[in-house]
């Protein structure tokens, strides 16, 4: 598999704090990649060193690509209009807006409004649309559905399945679990300056085990026991209320999250 992205002994401080001490990863050209971290992980120095808008102390950094970057926030004009901004930007990048694309994110529909009477979703798109006017082989997204309602999200993440259908490698930042969930091919969590996990979200599972709640409700009350051992821990619970003369009106058995997977190694819970 040819990487999109290599990454080697990568370190930078801040005077004397040291902030990424000795990265290693790859990303693999065609996926969707994220890299998570807490506050204070690192997980930001490194996509900027990445992206070179950050200098780095030593290692290396090999992109093999044009790179794209959707930031959060951009630093436009209030007034100007967005096909404004799509013409500036393809002049800088000595080429043309694709006119499919932009009819894709719904550009067209926007030409008479100006930067600061857009609302945030379509804001979303119009940075999106910036950072693939050069059409870049790598694109880099930081938090893309941040403030968006639902029917936004479907639609950008429908747009983002299609630019990796497309052969794009997609490098995501983002703090919703759920979203890396349901996008990422494989995820890289930063605990301390270095990488703690590397993997698909079945290999997390794995390596730190699944996590279970067990919701029992009957005609009193609900309760809700917590269990790595699902079997088990369910017989023995069923047992108990059998035993007890007690009625189960429902039960409901939710998987651990992400998100829980997550906080173990970021936290440094996790070998």
């Amino acid at each position: 598999m040819k990487a999109a992205i290599q990454i080697q002994h990568l370190r930078k401080s801040y005077g004397n704090h040291t902030v990424l001490k000795g990265l290693d990863f790859q990303v693999i050209k065609g996926e969707i990649f994220a890299l998570l971290g807490v506050n204070g992980a690192g997980k930001t120095t490194a996509l900027e060193c990445i992206e070179g808008l950050r200098e780095y102390d030593s290692g290396s950094i090999i992109v093999n690509g044009k790179m794209g970057i959707q930031m959060q926030s951009a630093s436009l004009p209030a007034h100007i209009r967005p096909m404004e901004a799509i013409k500036l930007f393809a002049k800088w990048n000595q080429t043309k807006a694709d006119p499919s694309m932009l009819v894709a994110l719904g550009i067209d529909e926007l030409a008479k409004k100006q930067y600061i009477q857009l609302s945030t979703g379509q804001k979303r798109r119009l940075h999106l649309a910036l950072a693939l006017i050069g059409n870049p082989d790598i694109i880099f997204l930081d938090e893309p559905t941040a403030g968006l309602d639902v029917e936004g999200r479907v639609s950008l993440h429908a747009q983002i399945r299609q630019l990796k259908a497309q052969g794009k490698t997609i490098v995501l930042a983002s703090h919703d679990m759920a979203e890396v969930e349901s996008l990422c091919d494989r995820i890289g969590i930063l605990h301390d300056g270095i990488i703690a996990f590397l993997g698909t979200m079945e290999e997390l599972t794995a390596k730190v085990g699944r996590h279970y709640t067990i919701c029992i409700k009957t005609e009193q009350k609900e309760e809700y026991f917590e269990s790595d051992d699902i079997g088990n821990t369910l017989l023995k619970l069923l047992e108990t209320y059998k035993r007890k003369h007690i009625g189960i009106r429902d039960l409901r058995i939710d998987r651990g999250t992400l998100e829980q997977h997550f906080l173990k190694f970021a936290k440094g819970e996790r070998e």
